[in-house]
């Protein structure tokens, strides 16, 4: 402040700045200074980042994030609405199932392409039955049913459960 004081400039760095067509002053003044220039270190080589196969999260068996971690791409909230808007389900279904964590589905989507057979449909992402078990350590009984009112097994339990279910006693007494 003491430099812009004995400079004649006022302290609050603000000066009145004019049209340069009209020569009218603006209506609000502005802050001026000294501007810096620096050339930025960023440069493509540093960034591009390209993935086919690599780690996934042990938890929820996503592809891990980031370059350094050799993650994949992050498909967000407002890009899943841009591609529900444009009206592109199937690419939507592969990219939140296949292509991230669906186990299940994944492993059958090769076994398909190396037997140039077609691609099944794909199973249950990994992230809904991490839901399910979080509901259920809440101490919520969550079962899932198709739209034929069959359970869906989530977890080898359930499996046992269903199974044990379909076994019918045809004479107690024995």
């Amino acid at each position: 402040e003491k430099y812009l004081k004995k400079a004649g400039l006022p302290e609050n760095s603000k000066i009145t700045l004019y049209d340069g067509l009209t020569g009218e002053p603006f209506q609000n003044e502005a802050t001026v200074g000294v501007i810096y220039i620096l050339k930025l270190a960023h440069l493509v080589d540093d960034k591009i980042h390209a993935r086919s196969t690599g780690p996934y999260s042990l938890v929820t068996q996503q592809p891990l994030g980031g370059k350094a971690q050799f993650g994949g791409q992050r498909l967000g909230e407002m890009e899943v609405w841009a591609l529900e808007a444009y009206g592109a389900a199937n690419n939507l279904q592969e990219l939140l199932t296949v292509k991230s964590d669906d186990m299940t589905g994944r492993a059958k989507i090769y076994e398909a392409i190396v037997k140039g057979e077609n691609i099944a449909m794909s199973g249950i992402p990994e992230s809904f039955n991490v839901l399910i078990q979080e509901l259920r350590g809440l101490g919520l009984d969550i079962t899932v049913f198709d739209e034929d009112d069959i359970q869906i097994p989530l977890t080898e339990k359930d499996e046992v459960i269903i199974a044990n279910k379909n076994v019918k006693i045809l004479n107690p007494n024995v």
